[in-house]
């Protein structure tokens, strides 16, 4: 909770619990084998067109054998576990504790309760080798824009992320195109780091394709986890 300054041994009891939280989700996630994180919105129901479209996509990511982590909560998230289920594909939900909403979906094999979204962020980040942003509101676009700027500025490397939806996402990046690129807050080049397709085929295999380049990341092997910090 914000609130300014706190008695010093409050503080130091938060951090604490900050600390215990990111240490229940390294152990929680360090086996987790090869992930992707698929975003989206909470809000869309079964037959939602989007709904459908991420379940495809959690399919694809399983065939291509990926372990498909999300929010962890309904819509577009369920969908996307749902798809690698049905592929027999590992799944992962890192849920938030939220006073409304956020109900753990049923086709997660693990899921992990953080309380802060910071911490979730950066286990989406830390164990993922690409995003999907499906159709979403706020929290889908604070993640995206975090997963660009991280990206941006070098934290993290050749990260493939991709956004499904090009009628949903149009008015965005007409935005991005006609405002930002023009005003000079971003350089035309930055509009390179991330893909956008209707096609889950498509952003499957740019994923597992960039994947393998990158991080050595091969079919059915155990490999190495990659290490990135924020610095």
């Amino acid at each position: 909770m914000l609130g300014g300054p706190r008695p010093r041994l409050e503080e130091l009891f938060r951090v604490i619990r900050i600390a215990t939280e990111f240490i229940r989700g390294f152990r929680h996630l360090h086996f987790a084998g090869p992930c992707v994180t698929v975003f989206g919105s909470a809000r869309f129901q079964e037959d939602n067109k989007w709904y459908q479209l991420a379940r495809q996509v959690g399919a694809e990511l399983g065939r291509r054998g990926f372990t498909v982590m999300t929010g962890g909560g309904p819509g577009i998230m369920e969908a996307a576990n749902r798809g690698a289920r049905e592929v027999n594909a590992p799944t992962i939900g890192c849920n938030i504790v939220l006073p409304h909403e956020q109900v753990e979906n049923p086709y997660c094999d693990t899921t992990v309760w953080f309380r802060y979204f910071f911490i979730r962020k950066v286990m989406l980040v830390k164990y993922s080798y690409g995003f999907v942003v499906m159709p979403g509101g706020f929290g889908t676009l604070d993640e995206f824009f975090e997963a660009i700027t991280l990206v941006q500025t070098k934290k993290i490397a050749d990260f493939p992320i991709v956004l499904m939806g090009r009628d949903y996402w149009d008015g965005l990046f007409k935005f991005i195109d006609q405002r930002l690129i023009p005003e000079g807050a971003i350089a035309a080049m930055d509009t390179s780091l991330y893909r956008i397709t209707n096609n889950p085929i498509e952003a499957a295999d740019y994923i597992s394709e960039t994947a393998r380049r990158r991080f050595g990341l091969k079919y059915g092997e155990k490999v190495a986890r990659r290490w990135w910090l924020f610095e």
